[in-house]
């Protein structure tokens, strides 16, 4: 039975992301809405200029038999800015201050729409690269390599901070912690990395980078490649990181503890992905 436009874009929208930065192919849709395929090219055609419009992805197709659609979700420069601009909005609450001159961020990966937010975004930031896989340390930046993996349709590997026996094999590392200078170990199972592999780096905080600085460690031992690092948020630091060329949404530019305020604003994102040279 044949299908109406109107449901048939909003159909097809749906399943292209639903199923991002994958071909799909024009007698798939034509056979699953009983259409000529003059008809699916017009109705991409919609999708195409509404993306584009919007800011909101890139719709390619690809000519042939073997031809089709594929869908690939970023933000513009625009969209970006204001989604960064929205995080900001949301860690400048002087109620998330805690002792310590820490800042109470476990809340934001617990909410979709800011993961929603987070993960296209870093999607944006590869877009036009070769990604195999994301990589995070449990536990909190497990929500944001997801949302991230989704965008991109890429898997993503969790390096465990001990020992799981139903993870197998593992290869470990010693690493330095950045804020409190202590060896610790971490260790990713065997069978969830491939020598070549290209790897992005996803986590939520950084602050002296020996998180990351472990990560990158860990790749190195896979012979994987790293892609590059992308960070929710990133605080202030004393002295010089462990890691260089990471991105980061949000910075904490500064915590006063006796006027207990936080004061944060735009991380290197926007220069990062849309100035760079």
């Amino acid at each position: 039975m044949k299908v109406r436009r109107s449901n048939r874009l909003v159909d097809m929208t749906r399943y292209l992301m639903e199923h991002p930065r994958s071909l799909v192919s024009l007698k798939f849709f034509g056979e699953r809405y009983d259409s000529a395929k003059s008809s699916i090219s017009e109705d991409l055609s919609i999708i195409r200029h509404t993306f584009h419009s919007w800011g909101m992805g890139r719709l390619e197709t690809i000519p042939g038999a073997s031809g089709g659609a594929v869908l690939t979700p970023f933000y513009s420069k625009e969209n970006a800015e204001k989604a960064i601009a929205d995080l900001v909005d949301v860690v400048s609450d002087d109620t998330r201050l805690l002792p310590g001159d820490y800042v109470y961020l476990s809340d934001l990966i617990g909410r979709p729409d800011i993961l929603r937010r987070v993960g296209r975004l870093i999607a944006t930031q590869y877009v036009d690269q070769d990604v195999d896989v994301i990589m995070t340390v449990e536990t909190k930046g497990i929500p944001i390599a997801q949302s991230a993996a989704m965008y991109l349709n890429k898997p993503f590997v969790i390096v465990r901070n001990s020992s799981h026996i139903t993870e197998g094999p593992t290869v470990s590392v010693n690493y330095v912690s950045g804020s409190v200078k202590r060896i610790k170990k971490m260790e990713l199972s065997r069978r969830t990395l491939s020598a070549g592999a290209n790897v992005v780096v996803v986590d939520d905080f950084m602050k002296g980078g020996g998180t990351l600085n472990g990560m990158k460690s860990l790749i190195k031992e896979f012979d994987a490649n790293l892609v590059g690092m992308t960070v929710l948020a990133e605080g202030e630091v004393t002295g010089k990181r462990l890691v260089d060329n990471c991105t980061s949404l949000i910075k904490v530019n500064a915590v006063d503890d006796e006027k207990k305020t936080i004061q944060a604003g735009p991380g290197s994102f926007i220069k990062d992905v849309f100035e760079k040279e």
